[in-house]
């Protein structure tokens, strides 16, 4: 897998794909059997001081499905319960078997530079090739003042970067919150701050849903819940979003992730601007066997397109971005009917009446657009139920 190959910061990734610092990464033994299986590095579970207790709520998951497929899925769990002892003796083993792969640890303490820079110095030659510093969490460690309480503030992000940079000797990715009014606001602070490289995006806080038999809001504990952190395949828009965002304003390495569950998704993080993609949740779904399809497809892709490694495909979408004012309004397209898919069931009648335009109609068995009615929006070939509607 030659062509997977990328470099980031001097760090070599055999391929572009690392597992995020979430449950997956909670153990030796399981960082040991991804790497076995293919991925090219992990995000360790985030590692705080020992005496930073970690007490679990049962039950910490609940999930979105659109029938059988998790699309949503909400946590409300906290960090490695590993001591700093345990994980320095992991990460020594694990480079030992696994050389070629690239470990990141994850890091998070109080607000208190003496505790993160004794973190900092502790991991810089444990073997460890980089830190992403966790400014994110949404939930459980901003009571405690960190995690996401230190991420939606510029000014304290900016300080702990500025104390972790005096010290570490590998290079310092910050992982930011989508949890904010302007991302690219924190961004900017922690790269003046001296930020190697930018980690987007964190779980993005939420209320997954509530049991309306008893009342209690998802996931349950004890008959109480609260507000945990979402992930999966339907925050994939709002990674996106961040990631462009911050390539738009930076021109810092970026860690992409949020969403993906495909070699496509990864991607697409890619042409937005991220350098190598992290996985969580469909990890957590459907086991560590998913990088197989991912780097295979992945590979398939960039040869189809004649690249040569991930590193050609960055930021190729980047200048089709611009602002809503700045684009093109002079051109309209219109509705296009497969009159073979068609079942006449007539919802995109329907749905265009009830949204303003009335500009399609049931004529002689079979669906007219009224041009001088048509605005161009496409409303009608996303409500389509049989994927009869293309925009042209």
């Amino acid at each position: 897998m030659a062509i997977l190959k990328t470099s980031v910061l001097g760090i070599e990734f055999e391929n572009p794909f690392l597992l995020a610092s979430a449950p997956p990464t909670a153990k030796i033994e399981g960082i040991d059997k991804a790497f076995s299986l293919g991925w090219g590095g992990a995000v360790l579970k985030t590692i705080t001081p020992d005496n930073l207790e970690m007490i679990e709520a049962s039950t910490r998951y609940a999930s979105w499905r659109f029938g059988a497929k998790v699309c949503g899925f909400e946590n409300i769990e906290l960090l490695s319960h590993l001591t700093i002892q345990e994980w320095l003796d992991g990460i020594k083993y694990l480079k030992q078997k696994h050389p070629t792969k690239v470990q990141i640890a994850s890091i998070m303490a109080p607000v208190v530079k003496e505790e993160w820079q004794k973190m900092v110095k502790t991991f810089n030659h444990s073997g460890a090739d980089a830190f992403e510093l966790n400014f994110s969490c949404p939930h459980g460690m901003p009571e405690k003042g960190i995690g996401m309480a230190i991420g939606t503030h510029a000014e304290i992000s900016a300080e702990i970067t500025k104390w972790v940079k005096e010290v570490a000797e590998l290079p310092v990715f910050v992982k930011l919150s989508p949890n904010v009014t302007n991302i690219v606001e924190i961004a900017k602070a922690v790269e003046d701050a001296g930020a190697d490289g930018l980690a987007a995006i964190n779980t993005v806080q939420s209320l997954m849903g509530v049991d309306l038999d008893t009342f209690e809001p998802l996931p349950k504990v004890n008959g109480q819940s609260t507000f945990g952190g979402y992930s999966g395949m339907a925050v994939k828009p709002i990674g996106l979003r961040c990631v462009a965002q911050l390539r738009q304003h930076s021109k810092l390495p970026i860690l992409g992730m949020g969403g993906i569950s495909t070699w496509s998704d990864a991607a697409e993080y890619m042409t937005v601007g991220a350098d190598v993609v992290q996985v969580c949740t469909e990890v957590m779904i459907n086991g560590y066997g998913v990088i197989k399809g991912m780097t295979k497809g992945l590979e398939d892709y960039l040869e189809r397109k004649g690249f040569n490694s991930p590193a050609e495909l960055r930021d190729k979408a980047i200048t089709n971005l611009t602002a809503h004012e700045k684009l093109n309004k002079s051109q309209q397209v219109y509705p296009s009917i497969n009159d073979e898919k068609c079942v006449r069931c007539e919802k995109c009648v329907t749905i265009c009446d009830e949204s303003e335009y009335s500009a399609l109609s049931l004529v002689n068995g079979k669906i007219e657009v009224n041009r001088d009615k048509c605005v161009g929006c496409s409303l009608c070939s996303h409500a389509c139920p049989m994927s009869a509607i293309k925009m042209a």
